[in-house]
């Protein structure tokens, strides 16, 4: 086949022109590069195991980081190419209508895309083109760390412990500076994909909240790391702005993790007594890579209990309220401020995250999947991996699992982390007038306090959903039944 046959790259979850393994070999070999972004939500529908649809604040995510792909791609003189359909069928249509002598790609390790992957390569391989896969998607392939059994390591510390022991992962590749690409193929219209809600338009917190990105990542990545002190205590309050809002941009692969840990590593080493501060921000992407790795292991994690235990666990099937949880309407005012959050920008504080699962898996014995599903469709870093992990987790039937005994008092976490309840005055704004001493809990107000902040508990601010001590004894008195102690 002609050297001028140029190579397609297929682009999938990493979104971004630098440390983009196949993309950085394709522009290297001097070819006509292609790249294609593929929208596929049929191969799921075709055969197990499926790739989950993106939940609504994913997709519109998708969209914008899909036109700040274009625009980068425009600026070294490539172009994106969007097509719709089951992935194999429209990489190898293309590979054909192209004349392409090989397509590359990014590894996702996750067996959806693996099939689909697997799919490709035989197609390509009838049509006698080339394809070549690259790692880039993790700091550590699964199949690098195993147990003498083979399997994947279930708890925490001792898998990170092996990947620190493994060393840096390769230094980041460099973005190409210029692309040489092929005018004039036909691409679909983004706005076609119908990715962002317009009847109602729901997405205004987010385009308030975010700019989706590459260049708005590493931006992100650099200014959390130039004020990275104090990070280990601030990551735990809500009413600080103490994380790194990094995770939707690792989620759709705008920065990838090789990045973030050589960043990382370089502010720790020009400034080491941030060591401590570095360190415990980089087990947080151990975390990401934890959940990964069991996500390899066990590709249907999002609906079944990792402990077959709790399969027999008493779940409750209550929609009034799931619903008041989902609204923010439980009457704790740290729980209703984490989902109004949610709701708005399309994440929730870490700590939060904790105790909204714990209250819904266990005051209110709803079903971890509820939550898992409702936090899918509603968090724009909504990831196969960690969403469901997280879930289970807080659970007590994953991995690692914190016991399911051990329930957060949603009042004293409102009261140790929001101590002042600036972050529930900003997301409930109807208790803001409320002393700091009673906003994480407004019914214990006398009611000449209430009416001097405006509030009629049941009307302006529901009353709690259920009490927290008998909320308490009835998930302890569920879990004895599964721990045959009844």
């Amino acid at each position: 086949m002609a050297q001028t046959s140029p190579i397609i790259v297929w682009f999938r979850d990493d979104l971004r022109l630098s440390d983009h393994p196949a993309l950085h070999e394709a522009a290297s070999s001097g070819a006509r590069v292609v790249c294609l972004y593929v929208l596929d939500e049929q191969s799921r529908a075709l055969k197990p195991p499926a790739a989950r649809p993106l939940g609504g604040a994913a997709r519109w995510w998708l969209a914008q980081s899909l036109r700040a792909l274009g625009d980068s791609l425009t600026a070294i003189d490539g172009t994106l190419v969007l097509r719709k359909g089951a992935a194999a069928d429209v990489v190898a249509g293309l590979a054909r209508e192209v004349n392409a002598r090989a397509v590359f790609w990014n590894d996702i390790a996750q067996a959806p895309h693996q099939a689909v992957a697997g799919d490709l390569e035989a197609a390509l391989a009838r049509d006698g083109i080339a394809s070549q896969i690259f790692s880039g998607d993790l700091l550590v392939e699964p199949s690098a760390i195993r147990n003498k059994e083979n399997r994947g390591l279930r708890v925490f510390t001792p898998f990170w412990r092996r990947v620190l022991g493994l060393g840096d992962p390769p230094r980041p590749l460099p973005a190409p500076k210029k692309l040489s690409s092929i005018a004039s193929i036909p691409s679909e219209s983004l706005d076609d994909w119908d990715l962002e809600p317009t009847r109602p338009d729901w997405a205004g917190g987010l385009r308030e909240s975010w700019t989706p990105g590459e260049a708005a990542a590493q931006a992100r990545l650099k200014t959390f790391l130039d004020d990275i002190g104090g990070y280990a205590d601030d990551r735990d309050r809500p009413d600080r702005d103490g994380t790194s809002r990094l995770s939707p941009h690792v989620r759709f692969g705008e920065i990838s993790p090789r990045q973030v840990w050589h960043a990382a590593h370089f502010a720790a080493a020009q400034h080491p007594r941030l060591a401590g501060d570095i360190d415990k921000f980089l087990s947080e992407l151990g975390w990401r890579e934890f959940c990964r790795h069991l996500l390899f292991d066990v590709p249907d994690m999002a609906e079944r209990n990792l402990q077959q235990q709790f399969d027999a666990f008493p779940w409750k099937r209550d929609v009034r309220a799931l619903k008041a949880w989902q609204r923010g309407h439980t009457g704790y005012p740290i729980v209703d401020a984490g989902m109004r959050e949610l709701w708005h920008s399309g994440v929730m504080h870490n700590r939060v995250r904790m105790v909204v699962a714990s209250f819904l898996v266990k005051h209110l014995l709803i079903d971890w999947r509820a939550g898992e599903q409702w936090f899918w469709d509603t968090l724009v870093d909504a990831d196969a991996g960690s969403n469901p992990a997280n879930w289970q987790w807080v659970a007590g039937s994953g991995a690692d699992a914190a016991p399911y005994f051990r329930v957060f008092n949603p009042i004293l976490q409102g009261e140790k982390f929001d101590p002042d309840g600036a972050y529930v005055r900003r997301w409930v704004p109807e208790l803001a007038r409320l002393p700091d001493d009673l906003i994480h809990q407004p019914w214990t107000a006398t009611p000449i306090e209430l009416a001097g902040a405006g509030i009629e508990l049941g009307k302006t601010y529901p009353q709690p959903i259920v009490e927290h001590k008998q909320g308490r004894e009835r998930a302890l008195a569920a879990y004895a039944k599964i721990r045959g102690k009844d």
